[in-house]
């Protein structure tokens, strides 16, 4: 047990957790971006949602309807949950792995900014392919960390 309460001490696993923090955070607050849009936009999903929109039913399914600019924030929002996520349980086990810390730090930094840059292009838009690059570079920095793994870590 000692080894793992070392391991947990170490500084890639604070690096790591620091960096799991911001972009585990960043995904949190796209929820509340997306219901901003929604608010702003006057375009909601569910009907229950139109009641401060809306006096009877038929001004209420006006309201119903999808947005451009909202659907963009969602789809952004679910970009972050298929990248982020992995991210996080991949980079666990690689920080847990004992990986020198000038390597992770890179991993890490590369990641974040990554996923930054993505949302930043996401929601402006920026023209392509910079999102599509953004989003390349955090993917290969998901799986450098998972190719170290296997190859150096995990006994197969």
């Amino acid at each position: 047990m000692a080894e793992v309460s070392h391991m947990i001490d170490s500084e890639v696993f604070l690096a790591f957790s620091t960096y799991a923090t911001i972009v585990v955070l960043k995904m949190l607050l796209m929820g509340p971006m997306t219901g901003y849009y929604r608010m702003t936009r006057k375009a909601f999903s569910n009907l229950e949602d139109t009641v401060l929109h809306g006096k009877n039913e038929e001004d209420k399914k006006k309201f119903l309807r999808t947005d451009p600019d909202v659907e963009r924030v969602r789809r952004c929002h679910q970009n972050d949950l298929e990248n982020i996520v992995p991210f996080v349980l991949i980079g666990l086990l690689y920080a847990l792995s004992g990986p020198a810390l000038s390597t992770a730090l890179l991993h890490f930094r590369v990641f974040v900014g990554s996923r930054f840059l993505h949302t930043v292009a996401y929601l402006l838009p920026l023209p392509q392919p910079f999102r599509g690059a953004s989003w390349v570079v955090g993917v290969l920095s998901t799986f450098s960390m998972g190719y170290q793994l296997l190859s150096t870590s995990l006994v197969l």
